[in-house]
C-alpha cells in the first residue's frame, strides 16, 4: 500500500479519535473510550508506517492537517459547532498548504 494512502488513512483516524474524544465524556464511557484508544494506537501506526517512505515533517504535518480538517469539518456538522466565513478561509488555506506539501514532496 502507498506512503500516501497509508498517511491518509491515518490523518481519518485522527479524525475519528478527535470526535470520539467528545464522545467518552471525560473517558468515563466505556465504549467510546475503548474505540477512541484503538483509533488513537491505529493512527500513530499508520503515521509511522507513511513515515518510512515520506519525510517525516511532511506526513505529521499532513496528518495533523487531516485531522484538524476533519474534525473542524464534523464538529460543525456533528455538534453544531460555527462554521462562520473566516473559519471557512482558515480551513480553505489549511488545504492549500496540504496540497502544497504533498505536491512539494520528494516521495
Amino acid at each position: 500500500m502507498s506512503h500516501w494512502v497509508l498517511l491518509v488513512l491515518a490523518g481519518l483516524l485522527e479524525t475519528g479519535w478527535a470526535i470520539g474524544l467528545k464522545y467518552t465524556d471525560g473517558f468515563t464511557r466505556l465504549w467510546p473510550s475503548l474505540f477512541t484508544a484503538a483509533a488513537i494506537v491505529v493512527s500513530m501506526l499508520l503515521l509511522a508506517m507513511a513515515a518510512r517512505g515520506l519525510p517525516i515533517g511532511t506526513a505529521y504535518a499532513i496528518w495533523v492537517g487531516i485531522g484538524a480538517l476533519g474534525t473542524v469539518l464534523l464538529g460543525s456538522v456533528l455538534f453544531h459547532e460555527p462554521l462562520t466565513p473566516a473559519r471557512l478561509l482558515f480551513v480553505l488555506l489549511l488545504v492549500v498548504a496540504l496540497t502544497g506539501l504533498k505536491f512539494t514532496s520528494q516521495a
